[in-house]
């Protein structure tokens, strides 16, 4: 009987923070005092780590083209399937999921798993992709680092299972994954094993990924990153009033509209008729939100690529705007499997899946693969409470900018290029 595989990938994003994870962000803030103690009595560390940090970036660097091609791939094919729903995902936390997997597979399942990742192995070597998203994740992690950012892997195992030994070395070497011996024969135990370690992962935001586990699972491999950010300046939560937000010509739905002053680089891309703002947030990652003219929503999808958002870059102006944002909560769940099908990886969740790598003696394919994400923009983080910020503001009433109809959303990683998040929201409300 072949085994049964379960691949998830999890991914949560807060922009902002919630009020009732105070505990949590104080053990931060001493964490974060710790480090400074740290960095002020080891010097000479932080100029190795700043050597070490060099190397990976390169590592990043190398992988980043392939991994964003992937990601606008992705994101294309999932928004002309999907007009009417919101779409948000996270296409590292994917990339590294199937990554890590194809440490286990051979012939045209490992071909197939990283043509359909956008890797071209002609540029780019299995040894260079798998040291690439080494660096990525160790960098992600980075303590010192002002994002909370935390990034990881494991795996569930039945506990009768002998894998191969070079596949939890590579596994654990290059992906720093955890690994649970699970019994799937008690399918309650094994959800509430695996429920409970994603509930801890991502803070207490996705509290169940799973429905049951079938008894006939042997592997399930789970992709994770939790992403909480403060604004670099911060929403004034007095400024939030409730506004009309347009889905479509037809449903008019109240959302609670952010509001502020301030200079941001903004951009109007002329031929594609959108408007492009990017906030920056606290560290070394940036939010950017596009708002297509009316009945342009469609054509920005279809030729977003990582040359357009190169484009956008060119055309900023940095200028003081009224900016108007929504803040709003969104969760999405992608069907991998039937993704990756339509992008050819096909044998891996088929019965010609070669992942001999993982098992020589049974036969394995992946049954389901899932990716949940769920988004959160907020005024500010918690930490900022009681803090003020004011902008000299210009005489003349700045431009307005209200982002009061479907609009597009990136999240990037500054040093590694690195797009973590990618989303369409067309109602703010679902």
């Amino acid at each position: 009987m072949r085994g049964f595989f379960l691949l998830i990938s999890i991914t949560l994003l807060c922009a902002g923070t919630f009020a009732d994870h105070h505990s949590h962000d104080k053990g931060n803030d001493q964490k974060d005092h710790d480090h400074k103690d740290h960095d002020h009595h080891h010097g000479k560390e932080d100029d190795d780590d700043h050597h070490h940090h060099s190397a990976e970036a390169m590592g990043c660097h190398k992988l980043s083209p392939f991994n964003s091609k992937f990601a606008f791939k992705l994101f294309k094919q999932v928004a002309a399937e999907n007009p009417s729903e919101n779409i948000f995902f996270s296409p590292v936390s994917i990339s590294t999921a199937f990554a890590m997997l194809s440490l286990g597979a051979k012939g045209a399942t490992l071909s197939q798993i990283l043509e359909g990742l956008n890797f071209n192995v002609s540029k780019i070597s299995e040894e260079e992709i798998h040291t690439g998203f080494q660096h990525l994740l160790h960098m992600l992690n980075d303590p010192h680092s002002e994002l909370q950012l935390d990034s990881g892997n494991a795996l569930f195992m039945d506990n009768n299972l002998k894998p191969l030994q070079k596949f939890l070395e590579d596994v654990k070497t290059y992906y720093e994954s955890e690994v649970f011996s699970t019994d799937f024969q008690n399918s309650d135990t094994a959800t509430k094993l695996i429920n409970g370690y994603v509930d801890k992962k991502t803070r207490g935001n996705i509290p169940e990924v799973l429905d049951s586990v079938n008894p006939n699972t042997i592997l399930i491999l789970i992709n994770y990153i939790y992403f909480k950010a403060k604004w670099l300046t911060p929403f004034e939560p007095k400024q939030t009033k409730d506004r009309d937000f347009h889905v479509d010509n037809e449903t008019v739905v109240t959302v609670p509209m952010m509001h502020k002053n301030g200079r941001f680089n903004v951009a109007y891309d002329k031929e594609l008729g959108c408007t492009v703002v990017e906030i920056p947030y606290q560290g070394n990652a940036t939010a950017i939100f596009i708002l297509p003219d009316e009945g342009k929503l469609q054509h920005v999808e279809e030729v977003l690529d990582p040359s357009t958002v190169k484009s956008w870059k060119k055309l900023f102006h940095y200028q003081f705007i009224d900016l108007n944002i929504p803040k709003f909560s969104v969760s999405a769940t992608l069907d991998l499997k039937a993704e990756l099908e339509k992008m050819g990886v096909t044998d891996l969740f088929s019965e010609k899946s070669d992942l001999s790598g993982i098992l020589e003696s049974t036969p394995l394919h992946v049954t389901k693969a899932i990716h949940k994400a769920v988004l959160n923009v907020h005024e500010r983080g918690t930490e900022a409470a009681g803090v003020t910020v004011l902008e000299v503001m210009p005489y003349r009433a700045p431009p307005r900018i209200i982002f009061n109809h479907p609009f597009l959303l990136l999240i990037l990683e500054n040093d590694m290029e690195s797009i973590l998040f990618l989303g369409k929201i067309l109602n703010p409300q679902k």
